[in-house]
């Protein structure tokens, strides 16, 4: 398993630098602008009051009083929208590609004619997605910490990891569902744009659900989305393990579904499959 582990990683490298690399430059940019929203706090609290509180949800419950502190500043500024968004098409298109891309290259059963099991191929490839998530976190997190030190920002570099603990649940559980996915849809790319609907579908839901005009019916359903456990820069305040371990949980009996399907299946010489009802029954 230690040479699926590697080999996925350095088949995943340029994944992680242009992911990470990017994300940094995102927190590079964003955060030497907050010493200004501070100084202009009044004036951004006027001109707020003129958009409507359907268009402010979409930015969370936002208001100037918790924008001008710094988890309000990252959660608005970075973690609310940019990464789980970004780095949630990473996750999904990673964890698709697990096991379907070298399926439909036709590259599996060469893979699997050698002594190794197919549990070992999916566990080995799994934690490489979980190292490379990590990696691409890393990066994140220091494009953060290092320019909040030229700001008037009291955080610790450890009270700015809490937020990316939740962001990694996230991306761990939209990752698996691909996998899921991957193993009953005919390719790889139906997997993708399935899980990539419902990374969008659960924003736009949680987004609806924080307006004063929407009913119950819909406030109800948005505690099915996952995002609604997304803590975003209110980590800072104290990480809901709860809400951390749980979807962490979910996400290993996706996994674990994953690995019984890919047991159960034929493999694909190349090319995109049919539909694989069989399993399902």
């Amino acid at each position: 398993m230690k040479e699926i582990v590697r080999f996925t990683l350095a088949r995943l490298r340029g994944q992680i630098l242009g992911w990470g690399i990017a994300m940094l430059l995102l927190g590079v940019m964003s955060i030497p602008f907050y010493d200004g929203i501070v100084d202009q706090a009044e004036a951004l609290d006027e001109m707020l009051k003129y958009f409507p509180p359907e268009l402010m949800a979409l930015f969370g419950d936002f208001s100037m009083a918790s924008y001008v502190t710094p988890e309000g500043y990252l959660g608005l500024q970075y973690f609310d929208m940019m990464a789980i968004l970004i780095l949630g098409v990473f996750a999904i298109l990673t964890g698709s590609g697990l096991i379907a891309s070298d399926e439909e290259n036709g590259r599996l059963d060469l893979i699997l004619a050698h002594p190794v099991s197919r549990t070992a191929l999916l566990a080995g490839r799994l934690l490489a997605f979980v190292a490379a998530t990590l990696g691409i976190l890393v990066l994140s997190w220091l494009g953060i910490v290092v320019p909040m030190e030229f700001t008037s920002m009291d955080l610790t570099w450890g009270e700015v990891a809490l937020p990316f603990l939740s962001l990694f649940a996230e991306l761990m559980l939209f990752g698996t569902m691909a996998l899921l996915l991957s193993m009953l849809l005919p390719s790889r790319r139906a997997a993708a744009s399935a899980a990539g609907f419902a990374l969008i579908a659960s924003y736009v839901l949680v987004a609806l659900a924080r307006m004063p005009s929407v009913g119950d019916v819909v406030k109800n359903a948005a505690r099915l989305s996952p995002l609604t456990y997304y803590q975003s820069g209110q980590a800072i305040d104290g990480l809901n393990l709860g809400w951390f371990l749980g979807l962490l949980a979910l996400s290993a009996i996706l996994a674990a579904l994953s690995a019984w399907l890919f047991q159960r299946r034929d493999i694909r010489v190349g090319g995109e499959g049919g539909w694989r009802l069989s399993l399902i029954r």
